[in-house]
C-alpha cells in the first residue's frame, strides 16, 4: 500500500470539469460511470478521478454544499485489501469499511475515516484486473 493510485475531486458536473482535466493532465476523460450506491457519477482523467453527485442528499452533494469542489479523497493501491485493513484497524486508524465494497472500474475499495487520517478522507484500492 505505497502507491498512490489516484485523487479523488468533488466537481459540481463532470461536463464542465472534464475538459480542465484533460487539459492538465493531457489524458482523456473516460466515460461517466454511475455508481448508485455512493450517489455518485464517476470518470478519471488519468489519476484524477472527478465525482460529481446525483443529488443534494447524497453524501457528495452535502460535501460539495459544505466545503465545495475541490479535493475530497486520496487512494492508494493495495494488493491485499482485507490484510491492509486489518493492519490499520490494528495501527488505531478508524475505518469507515471492515469490508472491501465494489468501488468504480469494477475494483475493490475500503475507506478510513478522516478523524484518525489528519482530515483526510483516505481510500484504498484493490484492482481486480490490471
Amino acid at each position: 500500500m505505497n502507491v498512490l493510485d489516484h485523487v479523488g475531486l468533488a466537481v459540481r458536473s463532470l461536463e464542465d470539469a472534464a475538459p480542465i482535466f484533460e487539459r492538465l493532465t493531457g489524458h482523456t476523460a473516460t466515460p461517466p460511470e454511475t455508481i448508485e450506491a455512493y450517489g455518485v457519477r464517476a470518470a478519471f482523467c488519468g489519476p484524477v478521478e472527478l465525482l460529481e453527485p446525483l443529488g443534494p442528499d447524497t453524501m457528495l452533494g452535502r460535501f460539495l454544499t459544505q466545503r465545495g469542489p475541490g479535493l475530497h479523497h486520496v487512494a492508494y493501491r493495495s494488493a491485499d485489501i482485507r490484510g491492509d485493513l486489518e493492519r490499520l484497524s490494528a495501527a488505531g486508524f478508524d475505518l469507515i469499511d471492515r469490508e472491501p465494497r465494489p468501488g468504480a472500474r469494477g475494483h475493490r475499495v475500503a475507506f478510513l475515516h478522516p478523524r484518525s487520517t489528519a482530515g483526510v478522507l483516505w481510500e484504498l484500492v484493490e484492482h481486480t484486473h490490471s
